[in-house]
């Protein structure tokens, strides 16, 4: 008898996890979330994710794995040689490597009776998303295992070196060594199917089947948090008549945070109108320099950190996203400022560029610093000035999000290729290529 395949079994492996917590783990929790509203969800997560997880009651049917007999120890280790939790990204991926094998094992023993009983249709792990961290179960487990999206494989910019240095990269360097680490070849060989987020990800899939590699970027969007109803036409958000620029996201070196300030800095222009940073990180105290050596505080504010409903309330208030960051991999905020009704202007590298091609936003040629502020502030003058084409971009952007990045769009689209895997039929067009 074919499987039913309405509702696919699936059992989720979803290290990072956790409705509270910023970037990766609050993706990990909102595409399990949307894939349990269309399919039949078992979630395996890491016992540091349950406190959170059960006060948001969504009703998950959740398993908790316990490996801090070795994650505890090198977590700290890792945020020891880190200098905290904000840079130095490369040095915590690799001391990731053995507890997320730990992770996968002990998944392993709980659920490898079940899985051999044919109690799930489809293995998919969603988190961690780096392609240099591989998995203990692909090519075990009698289903088809799925894997990603992963995002990674994108290369420091060599005009900014000095950023590479203040973000503490030393080891990106040895990256490509993962390739020779136990379990890496299989787990790009043995995957069913692979979603990769983009290009640079793509072009890291060194043992993958290029026909079992599929396009799908990791970010997505709540349409009841991120949206523009209530708010004025862009361009016309400001009471005040002005322009009202925003900057969210982490005060980090391989953003750029001190861009716009820059740019604003040296333009008569800009200075009419107004730029909001949103956010907080090591590089605030540069920020507070800038402002107080250029004169910027009346038309410069930092507006400090807020939770995601806070940023959204930010986005539908202000009209021109500005996004300069130079080593961008999955670039969610721009989807959401997209969301929001949002022009954006991003650098022309990475994932910014792949989302705001094709009149969806404005994309700056990669520059050396002095020069890559030049065509901010050039961007953002003509934003100022041009309200209408700026508007006719936002709505472009916006049609592109609501079509393609809602949560419970890319479940569906997730199913379909489950569906796909258990007939043994030919893999969908999943429409992010």
């Amino acid at each position: 008898m074919p499987a039913d395949t309405s509702r696919p079994r699936v059992l989720l492996l979803a290290d990072d996890c956790n409705p509270e917590w910023p970037s990766l783990p609050v993706v990990g929790y909102k595409y399990a979330r949307a894939l349990a509203q269309v399919a039949q969800v078992t979630l395996a997560t890491h016992v540091r994710n349950r406190a959170n997880i059960e006060a948001a009651g969504d009703r998950l049917d959740v398993a908790y794995m316990d490996n801090e007999y070795i994650a505890a120890p090198l977590h700290r280790i890792s945020r020891r040689l880190r200098g905290g939790d904000e840079v130095a990204w490369s040095t915590s991926m690799a001391f990731a490597y053995l507890p997320y094998l730990a992770f996968e094992r002990e998944v392993w023993r709980h659920f490898s009776g079940a899985l051999r009983a044919g109690d799930f249709d489809i293995v998919h792990r969603i988190t961690p998303m780096s392609p240099t961290l591989p998995s203990f179960m692909a090519g075990r487990t009698p289903q088809p295992f799925v894997l990603g999206p992963l995002n990674g494989n994108l290369d420091w910019p060599r005009a900014f070196a000095a950023e590479r240095t203040r973000e503490r990269e030393r080891l990106r360097t040895l990256r490509r060594a993962y390739r020779f680490l136990p379990y890496a070849r299989r787990t790009q060989s043995r995957a069913a199917c692979i979603l990769a987020a983009f290009e640079h990800t793509r072009a890291d899939l060194w043992a993958a089947d290029p026909a079992r590699v599929l396009m799908m970027p990791e970010i997505g969007f709540d349409p009841a948090i991120f949206h523009d109803r209530g708010a004025a036409p862009s361009g016309a958000r400001g009471p005040d008549g002005r322009v009202h620029f925003l900057y969210a996201g982490r005060l980090v070196p391989y953003k750029l945070p001190e861009l716009p300030l820059r740019a604003v800095a040296g333009s008569d222009l800009l200075r009419r109108h107004k730029l909001h940073v949103v956010g907080d990180g090591p590089e605030r105290p540069r920020l507070e320099a800038i402002i107080r050596e250029e004169g910027l505080e009346d038309c410069v504010t930092l507006e400090g950190r807020t939770d995601q409903a806070g940023v959204a309330d930010w986005m539908r208030g202000c009209d021109v996203f500005v996004f300069p960051s130079i080593r961008e991999l999955g670039a969610g905020v721009v989807i959401e400022a997209m969301a929001s009704g949002m022009h954006c202007l991003v650098t022309d590298y990475g994932a910014p560029a792949a989302l705001a091609a094709q009149g969806r936003g404005d994309r700056m040629p990669m520059a050396p610093f002095e020069d890559l502020v030049a065509g901010f502030r050039k961007a953002m003058e003509r934003a100022a000035t041009e309200r209408e084409r700026s508007a006719r971009i936002a709505s472009e952007g916006q049609a592109y999000a609501e079509a393609q990045f809602t949560w419970a769009r890319k479940a569906e689209k997730t199913v379909g290729l489950y569906r796909a895997l258990i007939e043994g039929a030919p893999l969908p067009a999943l429409g992010y290529e």
